[in-house]
């Protein structure tokens, strides 16, 4: 599990260096998991040997840290509350930019799934 959680912070280093480098506007964290990510996909075709062992404390170990993602909130809430005031002044933005967020996301994970069936459908044929 040391390993793991190692190696997802070493990819969280490099998109922080990589967003650093090349001046992204999004966040180091989020280039370095798209990064593990790619690693995770490109390793797939290995089923065996210590890249398999790797891949799979990865991946026990995101699952492990996922299990205590609601912890992850109570700082964000705080910072709300915090900010309470600001809402105030701006809460009809934040509820179109919340609103128009949610359908992005939704239409966008439909097209993303359509996509995934049609390919899955066309391979199974």
């Amino acid at each position: 599990m040391l390993r793991a959680i190692f190696i997802i912070f070493f990819f969280q280093l490099i998109g922080e260096a990589v967003k650093k480098l090349f001046e992204i506007n999004i966040p180091g964290p989020v280039l370095g998991l798209i990064l593990l990510l790619l690693t995770l996909i490109y390793l797939r075709r290995f089923k065996k040997g210590k890249v398999k062992d790797l891949k799979d404390d990865v991946t026990n170990t995101g699952n492990y840290i996922l299990s205590y993602l609601s912890l992850l909130f109570v700082p964000i809430g705080v910072g709300v509350i915090m900010h309470l005031a600001f809402l105030e002044k701006n809460l009809i933005n934040v509820i179109f930019i919340i609103f128009l967020s949610t359908v992005l996301t939704i239409g966008l994970t439909a097209y993303v799934m359509e996509k995934l069936n049609k390919r899955l459908n066309a391979r199974k044929r």
